[in-house]
Order: C-alpha cells, then sequence, then structure tokens
C-alpha cells in the first residue's frame, strides 16, 4: 500500500471519530431539552391539580356564603313573622322562610358533593406530587450524566482534534486539500476496489483504472465518485 494511502486512512480514521463526537456534541441540546420538557409536563400537570383544589375551595366558600345569607334571610323572615298581623304577610313569609329551607338543602348537598371531589383532587394531588418529585429526581440525574458525558466528549474531541492536526503535517497540500473535499462532500474519501468495484459508489472501474489501482504506484480516484481507491489484496 501507498505510503500516502496509508496516512490518509490513519486520517480518516480519526476524522470519523471526529464526526462521531461533534454529533454527540450536537445531540446533547437536544437530549436536554427533551428532560426540560419533561419535567415542565410534570410540573403543568401537577399545578394543573392543584389548581383544580383551589377552584373546588373557591367554589365552596361561595356556597357557605351564599347557605349563610340564605339563613341570614330566614332569620330576618322569622322575625318579622311574629311581629305581622296579617295572615296574608304570615303566610308569604313561612313560603319565603320555607323556599330558602330548600334552597339551603340544595346547597349543603352541593357542598357535600364538593367535598367528595375536593377529598379526590387531594388523593390525586398527592400521587401526581410524588410522580412529579420522581421525575424530578430522575430528570436531574440524567441532566448530571449529561453534563458529565458531554465534558468527556469535549475532551476526547479537543485530543482527536490536536491528534488529526499532527497527523495532516505529514500529508502533502494538495492531497490533503481533495481528501479534505473528498470526506466532507462524500462521508468517505478513501475506499477499497474490491473486485474493480469502488466501494464508495459501488461502480464498476474501468480495466485500466483497476490495474493502476492495483500496481500501487500512484493516487487513483474512480472514475464515478472521484474517491481514492486503494487495493486490499
Amino acid at each position: 500500500m501507498l505510503p500516502e494511502i496509508e496516512k490518509l486512512l490513519v486520517l480518516q480514521d480519526r476524522d470519523r471519530k471526529i464526526r462521531t463526537l461533534k454529533q454527540e456534541l450536537k445531540i446533547g441540546p437536544l437530549e436536554r431539552k427533551e428532560m426540560d420538557d419533561k419535567l415542565a409536563a410534570a410540573l403543568k400537570d401537577l399545578e394543573a391539580v392543584r389548581q383544580k383544589g383551589r377552584e373546588i375551595e373557591v367554589e365552596r366558600k361561595k356556597l357557605e356564603n351564599e347557605a349563610q345569607s340564605k339563613r341570614d334571610s330566614i332569620a330576618k323572615y322569622q322575625t318579622q313573622k311574629f311581629q305581622t298581623r296579617k295572615n296574608e304577610e304570615f303566610q308569604a313569609l313561612s313560603n319565603e322562610i320555607k323556599r330558602f329551607e330548600g334552597d339551603i338543602q340544595g346547597i349543603e348537598d352541593r357542598e357535600l358533593d364538593l367535598m367528595e371531589n375536593a377529598e379526590k383532587v387531594r388523593t390525586l394531588a398527592a400521587e401526581t406530587d410524588r410522580q412529579t418529585q420522581a421525575t424530578k429526581a430522575m430528570v436531574e440525574r440524567q441532566i448530571k450524566d449529561l453534563a458529565e458525558k458531554t465534558q468527556a466528549v469535549t475532551a476526547q474531541l479537543k485530543e482527536l482534534e490536536a491528534e488529526r492536526a499532527s497527523l495532516a503535517v505529514d500529508v502533502e497540500e494538495d492531497l490533503l486539500d481533495t481528501f479534505n473535499r473528498l470526506f466532507v462532500n462524500k462521508t468517505e474519501a478513501v475506499v477499497p476496489l474490491e473486485h474493480d468495484v469502488c466501494m464508495g459508489c459501488h461502480m464498476k472501474v474501468t480495466t485500466q483504472t483497476a490495474v493502476r489501482v492495483k500496481a500501487r504506484r500512484e493516487i487513483v480516484h474512480c472514475e464515478h465518485c472521484g474517491r481514492i481507491l486503494y487495493a486490499i489484496s
């Protein structure tokens, strides 16, 4: 194998690893956002349950005030009953008292329903809070792990890039430029020739090209995709 090819293959190996590490770093923020979204959703669910509990309490207070207002009215009407001497007024006040008593009964029934709902919401809130705390703890662990992973990958990437720069010094400038362009545009810059087929584009090369590659005397490019070819046997 040509020394130049050997150098390019080593360089390509480092470039592959660098590309993989950069992709990992690119995915990191997306993973972090996914974690943050998961926690935000859990907190939103918890707040929704708590808000439901607050709404029930507000409604219960409203009913309580409404019932008390009707009790005050009944007390007032009871006083007026004993003060009036007219049968019609007495009967009208009695009817109002009876109507308000019915209203109070209805309000108390609704209060009982609210109390039952409030108990269910409290139970749900406790369970949702437990789940939220578990989610929070899990997300915090994941964020910590992600930060440690990012730090390790960054350090590894820095080391590989330094090694890559050192290796590139030994490659002729024009050949290095060609290699860099091919690696960026074709994913792989240097590929083997197997059974006269370029393993980059999987097209069969001409007999002349195959002979030149197998001779191992010069840098040969695939006439179809432009990749640098080398013989594996």
